[in-house]
This record gives C-alpha cells, sequence and structure tokens, in this order.
C-alpha cells in the first residue's frame, strides 16, 4: 500500500497543533510561532499552508468541530439500543479526558471569537447544525424502537445539547458548583427524564 504524501499529512498535523495552542493560549496570544513549536515544524511551514493567523485560526476550528463529530460515528455504529447510543454520545461529550478538554476549550474560543465573525458564525452554525442532527436522529430512532417518549426530536436534541454546552463550560471554568460527577448525573437524569420513555 502506498504510504500518504507528506502534504497530505501536513495539514491535519498543522491544524491539530493550531487546535492544541489554541486550547493553551487562547485566539488573542495566539503567534504562528506557537502553532509551529507545536507541530514541530517551521514558522515558513505553516505559511506554506496558510496565508494568515486568520486562515488558521478559521481551518482549525472547522477542524476541531469535524474531528469531534468523526470520534462519535463509532459510537453511532457500536450496534447498541439508541436509547444506549445516546447514553453513550452524551458521556462521550464530557470534559472528562486531555482530549475532549481540549476540544472543548477550542469550542469556547470559536465562541468567543465567533461573536464578531461572520465566518465563525457559519462554520459553527453548519458543524453544529449536523451535530444537532446527529442527536434528533438518536432521538428518532430510540421513538421509532419505543424507549423514547414522544415528541418533536428537534427541542429534544436542543434541550440536552444546551444543557451539554452550559454544564461543561462551568465545569472548565472550575465552578464549586458544578464538578463532572455532577454534570453527569444532571444529563444522564434529563435523558431519563425528558428523553426516555
Amino acid at each position: 500500500m502506498p504510504r500518504p504524501s507528506v502534504e497530505a499529512e501536513r495539514r491535519p498535523q498543522i491544524l491539530a497543533a493550531a487546535c492544541a495552542a489554541i486550547a493553551s493560549v487562547g485566539v488573542p496570544a495566539l503567534r504562528l510561532s506557537d502553532v509551529a513549536k507545536q507541530a514541530g515544524v517551521s514558522s515558513g511551514t505553516i505559511h506554506y499552508y496558510f496565508e494568515t493567523k486568520k486562515d488558521v485560526i478559521t481551518a482549525a476550528f472547522e477542524f476541531n468541530l469535524t474531528d469531534s463529530l468523526a470520534r462519535r460515528h463509532e459510537l453511532l455504529a457500536s450496534g447498541k439500543d439508541s436509547l444506549a447510543i445516546l447514553n453513550d454520545l452524551v458521556e462521550s461529550y464530557l470534559p472528562s479526558n486531555e482530549l475532549s478538554v481540549r476540544a472543548w476549550k477550542v469550542w469556547l474560543a470559536l465562541w468567543a471569537e465567533g461573536s464578531r465573525d461572520p465566518v465563525l458564525q457559519e462554520i459553527n452554525d453548519r458543524l453544529y447544525g449536523q451535530w444537532r442532527d446527529v442527536v434528533a436522529g438518536v432521538i428518532t430512532a430510540a421513538q421509532t424502537e419505543g424507549t423514547a417518549r414522544a415528541g418533536d426530536p428537534i427541542p429534544m436534541a436542543n434541550m440536552l445539547i444546551g444543557m451539554l454546552d452550559g454544564l461543561a463550560v462551568q465545569v472548565l471554568l472550575a465552578s464549586s458548583n458544578m464538578s463532572l460527577a455532577t454534570m453527569r448525573e444532571t444529563c444522564q437524569a434529563f435523558v431519563r427524564s425528558g428523553i426516555e420513555k
């Protein structure tokens, strides 16, 4: 089997490094040299793939959201019943390990920057819409299986996702009132009382 070209590997390497750097220092303090150092490449290599810092940031946000969605496909193909998949999706969304915490920090940066940037708003709307579609699709499947209550799955998905987002922000900000365990229990209770039949 032929080995992928360095160019095919380099762009995702740079974007993963950009996500790590954004999670570490945030967008305002981000320098392309931070991304280059994290990726183990020269600043010139970064400029070969991206003209500006804004180009790197925009591509990194899209990479982060796309990667997050891709990591959930394994859960969707697990063969479990839909309610179990929904619970697995909730668990996978918790800021409970290094990878998910980093992804959450990048999301927070996207939301902060996106409040002033129409390009980032479009990325958020498109990819976040895909995430909402995934959750609503699982709820619809659970309704078909008879394990979820009747109702419009879009508002149910919005309530669950909104809860996950809000509680995750509190966990990331180290709120004394919202531990990871409390977030998990709260989200599981919502699935049981608000979605499960």
